[in-house]
């Protein structure tokens, strides 16, 4: 049997790629990886997330509406709090009363890493 980790698709190293440069307390969505990358979308994403996700921040690829990753919410929760990912509160009537991540002021555009993280941090 061999040690060796088998070799990441192309493109599933590419969208890692992308999810590593956005800055802590920053998002970006599926959609906004796909159309970075200018090529495939949001389910492509989605795909490469859902299968190697785990070896990066998984919880900065978000979904558009904002809703928090089912069933890792609680983990998810915990790197936006820790990294002080803008939220809101779910409304009133809300199954598990689960903040959303603030889109408008938590979504990256790829550009100069926030909060001063330096210079250079383009992708």
């Amino acid at each position: 049997m061999s040690d060796e980790v088998p070799e990441l698709p192309e493109y599933a190293e590419r969208v890692l790629e992308v999810a590593e440069h956005i800055p802590a307390g920053r998002v970006m969505t599926y959609g906004d990886v796909a159309e970075w990358l200018g090529v495939g979308g949001p389910r492509q994403v989605g795909r490469v997330m859902a299968l190697y996700g785990g070896v990066g921040p998984w919880w900065r690829v978000v979904r558009s509406d904002g809703a928090l990753l089912a069933g890792h919410e609680l983990r998810a929760l915990q790197h936006y709090r820790a990294e002080g990912t803008p939220l809101r509160q779910a409304p009133p009537g809300a199954e598990g009363h689960v903040p959303r991540l603030d889109m408008r002021r938590a979504r990256w555009d790829g550009g100069a890493a926030a909060d001063g993280a330096g210079e250079g941090a383009h992708i």
